[in-house]
């Protein structure tokens, strides 16, 4: 029987796309000269939160030297800075802040996946990758059946929407652009789905995306979870 443990597993033990395999590793190796006491993660980055979630998360990637480094998501970096504090805020994790595995970080009615469950270079995973991927993202959302998907930025959104369509959920990507804080009523029984931008440092610290957008973005969701 399927499971989320034996999901993750699977994902840490994963080497279907041979340049990630090389990416992540060559970082794991080198370093930062920050972290340079640290044993790097260096592996794909499982799904990480609450196991009967009603809200799942869809992030793009690990960062080199965040998730890829501490082996958990959006952790040891400054996006997940700024994403576990809004989720702090809107009741979705008991503590503000996220450093490294052990650090009793706990995310309640929340599950955090990506696209891509390896470092990529320039951030950018190819769609050969994203493909190979798909699988451990389907698996999650048979597991968790979520009430809600908030998806971070346009390549989540389309990734989805592509599964979506694959699934003849929906025809087209037209009928659901990508905003920030858009909501989407989805056709039943899928989730309802909701849009960020990505808390990258080029969102955050340009001020495209700010502490009370993302924050509004959760507290929307939390008040439709409420109707449940």
């Amino acid at each position: 029987m399927d499971s989320l443990i034996q999901v993750n597993e699977e994902i840490i033990a994963c080497r279907k796309c041979p340049r990630l395999v090389r990416y992540r590793e060559l970082v794991a190796r080198e370093k930062r000269r920050a972290f340079r006491d640290w044993e790097y993660w260096g592996k794909p980055v499982p799904g990480f939160g609450d196991p009967h979630a009603r809200l799942m998360i869809l992030g793009l990637a690990p960062a080199a030297h965040g998730a890829n480094r501490t082996g958990r998501m959006f952790t040891g970096d400054r996006s997940g800075d700024f994403l576990y504090k809004a989720m702090y805020d809107a009741g979705f994790a008991n503590q503000p802040t996220s450093t490294h595995r052990g650090d009793g970080l706990v995310l309640k009615d929340a599950y955090i996946a990506a696209t891509a469950r390896c470092a990529p270079p320039a951030n950018k995973p190819l769609p050969s990758e994203l493909r190979n991927c798909q699988p451990y993202f389907v698996r999650e959302l048979e597991l968790l059946r979520p009430r809600a998907i908030l998806v971070l930025g346009g390549i989540a959104l389309r990734s989805y929407l592509e599964l979506l369509k694959e699934q003849r959920h929906i025809s087209n990507f037209a009928s659901f652009p990508f905003g920030h804080g858009t909501i989407h009523k989805m056709p039943a029984p899928l989730p309802r789905l909701f849009t960020s931008y990505h808390p990258s440092q080029q969102n955050t610290f340009t001020g495209k995306l700010t502490p009370k957008m993302l924050l509004k973005v959760f507290r929307d969701i939390r008040k439709y979870l409420g109707h449940d």
